[in-house]
């Protein structure tokens, strides 16, 4: 280790630890594909996770249907509460803060999201989502990191390749060259203290070559961050999701003429709403609706919302009907929204067969979730889309440039 002191060292360290975690690509990551549309480059994916379950019909509702106030006669969304979309179908009242995304057409809600022979732990379906897997199979990286790696990352353009807000698992960015913030904050100051190593330590010490590899990644991501911060005119909402909106907006405004962050993950939760369902779910959407539409204020002044794609994903839905404990169980398909500027607004896929409930009392799917990686891949990144989702998936038609 010579060279490089023991204090260096810890301070090194002591960068990714709280504040932040960094995560390198693996060696060997692809050229970004010169045949690549030239603004798939400048592309947000911003990726919202509803932890724990998002319980789907009392999300988008379908409240002309008997059957489901039938399944739900306590927890059920009323009618007259219904913020009502068309003849059948409408949202949770908290939801309202959505409702100019879908006057202006952008805003997409996929109906029947799930898989085949879908697993119900928390752990293993979530896994399955993030890494764009069979239900059967286990695999290592992210469905994002595949999507980068066919074709769409420049790791000398962008500043990293993905930035996690508010958590530490790397999820459908396992695999990237991607930063995870716990406190962004934090993280930019900190960052300051994995500065200034001596050069040449690290010949002929391929270990420490690869730490100060991670060093350089830690410092060009928060050298994106560090500066003035943007005087937004949108107002946030309080809470821990609203500091990750507004987070998620300083990433893009901070990125203006330093290269792009393609990615950012944002979650919310949790949705495990196994009894008393109401007050807790409707906290949740209010944050939900609240924290995207503030989103969509903030990126419309940084100019960005037209470029900007948000889409929500949770491990399943929960059970049609209502338990014992005015909750509901896990269970299978659900509803989930695509938002931006480039959104074609509307229903896609097909609301649930409430009268055709399986053998364990779940709902049939009619989308794929990998179909949504898929029109992500191939109208968004304007990559191979069969690389990302491994197999055919037919992409949806939520987005037109």
């Amino acid at each position: 280790m010579t060279g490089l002191n023991r204090r260096q060292f810890s301070a090194l360290f002591s960068s990714l630890s709280g504040a932040a975690l960094l995560q390198a690509h693996a060696p060997g990551w692809a050229q970004a594909s010169q045949l690549r549309a030239a603004s798939a480059s400048e592309r947000i994916l911003v990726l919202i996770e509803l932890k724990g379950g998002n319980d789907g019909l009392n999300t988008v509702v379908p409240y002309a249907d008997d059957s489901y106030y039938q399944l739900q006669p306590v927890i059920g969304i009323k009618r007259e509460d219904v913020i009502k979309l068309d003849a059948r179908t409408g949202l949770h009242p908290e939801l309202n803060a959505l409702l100019p995304l879908w006057e202006k057409g952008e805003l997409a809600i996929v109906q029947g999201v799930g898989y085949p022979q879908p697993n119900l732990s928390h752990f293993r379906s979530i896994e399955i989502w993030q890494t764009g897997s069979n239900s059967s199979e286990y695999l290592r990286e992210g469905w994002v990191a595949r999507g980068l790696d066919a074709g769409l990352s420049a790791s000398a353009r962008f500043t990293t390749d993905g930035v996690i807000i508010g958590g530490s698992d790397f999820g459908a960015l396992a695999g990237a060259r991607a930063v995870s913030l716990n406190n962004p904050e934090a993280f930019v100051n900190q960052s300051r203290l994995a500065q200034g190593t001596p050069a040449g330590v690290a010949l002929g010490n391929p270990a420490l070559r690869h730490l100060l590899q991670v060093e350089g990644g830690i410092n060009q991501a928060a050298a994106g961050l560090r500066g003035e911060r943007f005087a937004f005119a949108t107002g946030f909402p309080a809470g821990g999701f609203g500091n990750g909106v507004k987070a998620a907006a300083q990433v893009v405004a901070s990125q203006k003429g330093k290269g792009g962050v393609p990615v950012i993950s944002l979650s919310l939760g949790s949705f495990d709403t196994h009894q008393n369902q109401p007050a807790t779910h409707a906290g949740l959407l209010r944050q939900l609706a609240e924290g995207m539409a503030a989103l969509r204020g903030a990126l419309t002044e940084l100019g960005a919302w037209d470029r900007t794609l948000v889409m929500t994903f949770s491990e399943f839905g929960r059970r049609p009907r209502q338990n014992g404990s005015n909750g509901t169980d896990h269970g299978t398909a659900a509803p989930h929204f695509v938002a931006g500027g480039a959104v074609r607004g509307g229903f896609y896929g097909q609301a649930p067969d409430l009268d055709r409930l399986d053998a364990t009392q779940n709902a049939a799917y009619s989308v794929d979730f990998r179909q949504l990686h898929a029109t992500v891949a191939k109208d968004w990144w304007g990559v191979n889309p069969d690389i990302v989702t491994r197999g055919k998936f037919e992409p949806l038609k939520f987005i037109h440039i």
